[in-house]
C-alpha cells in the first residue's frame, strides 16, 4: 500500500492521460485525478465479516468511478487508496498473486477478487434472490 502510495505520489502530474470519457476529452493529471477522487470524502473499507458493509462501500467506488469516466487501472490504484487493516493485508496476498499468473491490473479483475473474498457463495446467492424478490415485486400483471 504504502509502495503505491510512494509511486503516485512520485509522478504526480509527471504523467498526463488522456480520459476518453471526459467531457470535452480534457487530459488529467495524476495529481488532478486523485484530487477529484478525494474530494468524495468515501470511508475507508477495513474488510471483516459484514457483507453489507463491503458491498456499500463498493457500490460507492462503482458510482464514482462511473462519474468520473478513469481508466481500469486507475480505478484498481484509486480503490487501494480506500483499503486499510485485514483489507490492505488480502489486496498484498492478491497482488503476489496476480504477479505470478500475470493478472492485468483491471477493475473487473479486482472486483472479481473482491466478490470472491467478502461475498461468500452463500451470501452471493442470497442477494440475487433478494434482487429476484425485488424485480418480482415491481413488475405489473402486464409485465
Amino acid at each position: 500500500m504504502t509502495d503505491l502510495l510512494a509511486h503516485v505520489v512520485e509522478h504526480q502530474g509527471q504523467h498526463l492521460v488522456h480520459q476518453p470519457g471526459n467531457p470535452g476529452n480534457h487530459i488529467e493529471g495524476e495529481d488532478r485525478a486523485l484530487e477529484r477522487f478525494q474530494k468524495f470524502s468515501l470511508s475507508k473499507f477495513l474488510g471483516g465479516p459484514d457483507p453489507d458493509v463491503a458491498e456499500r462501500w463498493l457500490e460507492n467506488m462503482i458510482d464514482i468511478f462511473a462519474a468520473l469516466h478513469y481508466s481500469e487501472e486507475r480505478q484498481v490504484t484509486f480503490a487501494v487508496f480506500q483499503l486499510e487493516g485485514a483489507a490492505c493485508s488480502w489486496l498484498n496476498v492478491i497482488r503476489i498473486k496476480w504477479k505470478r499468473e500475470l493478472t492485468p491490473r483491471t477493475w473487473i479483475n479486482f472486483m472479481r477478487e473482491f466478490n470472491a473474498k467478502y461475498f461468500s457463495p452463500l451470501v452471493q446467492e442470497k442477494k440475487e434472490d433478494e434482487f429476484i424478490r425485488l424485480r418480482q415485486g415491481t413488475q405489473t400483471a402486464a409485465d
